[in-house]
């Protein structure tokens, strides 16, 4: 039975992925940290284990296995080095950092203590996104072209985030930026497992006037350049409905495929002999696939097993490397 602490409560993804932990019925939830007692409050009443305003406290208990990692982006940095270095496995939640020189910490320090560190990007578990990447890395779409994701929404405190989510989403150090981190890093994440690294990249950071109170963009797109292809990113806090939000579309010579969010979408592909796309079926997953958790806990017990490509840190760390650069290219 492994035991598992969470670091930070403060990212609103945490709950759902202590439930998915908890339901596996393979790991002790040893306890929780954060700076926040209604947090902690609310971590009590949902699940066991001590509770503490302090990290390094709850980090110095004896016989811990893994953390899981839930703070701002820049906290997490610190958070996530300080567990490698207790020798604990980690899960940190997307993007993985604020910052590259943080990534390029965290990387190093699970390198160097043997650790397995994954980054959570909630849409590596839809079935239908993993099966189109399989399209295209064993060459069924040909000679890819351009890779494109959008991620949108009406906003943070519009979506219903909590008070906590909200704060350091809206804090450009704490965050790493406005929606370009927050939403960008999809598709940059995206794009670097297919395409690998782009030569460069610019794009755009826009402040609409919709949020008045909102210093930080709440709309931006990259785009990164290849030799031979192009991808994009785009990210919305100001979207109204969900028409186009987290679609995802993989353009090659030979075939495009359609991706439709959610653990349920559909997945279109389209070639010359069907230019209006048939839904392809997905046959069924194995069970280290179907969450975050289960994949962590595989990942754990077989050192020799690879993570999923959208969950590597390395693979997260170069997506890192082309939201620094785009940020710099908007600034």
């Amino acid at each position: 039975m492994h035991r598992i602490i969470t670091l930070g409560l403060h990212h609103d993804h945490v709950w759902s992925n202590l439930e998915e932990l908890a339901a596996t019925g393979r790991a002790e939830l040893a306890g929780a940290a954060d700076a926040d007692a209604e947090l902690l409050a609310k971590y009590r009443d949902r699940f066991p284990g001590e509770t503490t305003e302090s990290y390094d406290e709850l980090l110095s208990r004896d016989g811990l296995t893994a953390a899981y990692v839930f703070g701002s982006n820049k906290l997490s940095e610190d958070l996530v080095v300080k567990a490698c270095e207790r020798g604990l496995h980690c899960l940190v939640e997307k993007p993985m950092a604020a910052t590259l020189a943080g990534a390029e910490r965290m990387h190093a320090a699970a390198r160097a203590s043997g650790v397995r560190l994954m980054v959570n990007w909630p849409f590596a578990w839809w079935p239908q996104l993993r099966h189109g990447i399989y399209m295209a890395q064993v060459g069924e779409l040909g000679q890819l072209w351009q890779v494109r994701y959008r991620a949108a929404h009406q906003g943070p405190v519009e979506l219903g985030c909590s008070r906590q989510f909200c704060e350091w989403l809206y804090d450009a150090e704490l965050n790493g930026a406005g929606a370009l981190m927050d939403y960008c890093c999809y598709g940059a994440v995206l794009a670097e497992v297919l395409l690998g690294q782009p030569e460069s990249v610019s794009g755009l950071r826009v402040r609409t006037g919709l949020k008045p109170d909102l210093a930080l963009e709440d709309n931006a797109v990259l785009l990164l350049k290849y030799p031979h292809a192009l991808a994009t990113t785009e990210a919305s806090w100001t979207q109204i409905g969900h028409l186009t939000s987290y679609s995802a579309t993989i353009y090659g010579n030979k075939g495009t495929v359609q991706i439709e969010p959610g653990h349920d979408g559909r997945i279109l592909h389209a070639t010359a002999e069907h230019p209006d796309g048939i839904a392809l079926h997905v046959a069924a997953q194995p069970d280290h696939l179907r969450n975050a958790s289960t994949h962590f806990l595989a990942a754990i017990d077989d050192p020799a097993m690879e993570i999923h490509p959208l969950c590597d840190a390395g693979h997260g760390l170069n997506a890192q490397r082309i939201l620094e650069e785009g940020i710099q290219a908007t600034a």
